[in-house]
């Protein structure tokens, strides 16, 4: 079982950045792996990025490659997500999962364990 909280989200301008943090409680944090989904107003849930539990696989959505890195600092238990060069369409509440065992990293139906999402918001 784990509890994720993610944090870090705001209203920047177009060009601007953000850096999203989701912590996960336990002691078993490098069995998972994990992973930003998004869902703006209207739409579907969609795939961002993805991280292995070994840190070392890493996942991006095309749209988001170049601009967005995800990352873990494994002392803290904690998921980054920096988000660079933002633009008016990435404005979306952002979601946190995660999924010990076999992963399909792209697959929301797949990731046992989600946060409470956090908003972000892209002016142009």
């Amino acid at each position: 079982q784990v509890a994720l909280v993610e944090s870090g989200g705001g209203l920047v301008q177009a060009g601007g950045s953000l850096r999203l943090s989701c912590a996960a409680s336990g002691r078993t944090f490098s069995r998972y792996s994990m992973a930003w989904f998004r869902q703006a107003p209207g739409k579907e849930r969609e795939f961002a990025a993805a991280i292995g539990g070994g840190g070392g696989s890493t996942y991006y959505a095309d749209s988001v490659k170049g601009r967005f890195t995800i990352s873990r600092d494994y002392a803290k238990n904690t998921v980054y997500l920096q988000m660079n060069s933002l633009k008016p369409e990435d404005t979306a509440v952002y979601y946190c999962a995660a999924v010990s065992g076999k992963w399909y990293p792209t697959d929301s139906s797949k990731y046992d364990y989600w946060g409470q999402g956090t908003q972000v918001t892209v002016s142009s």
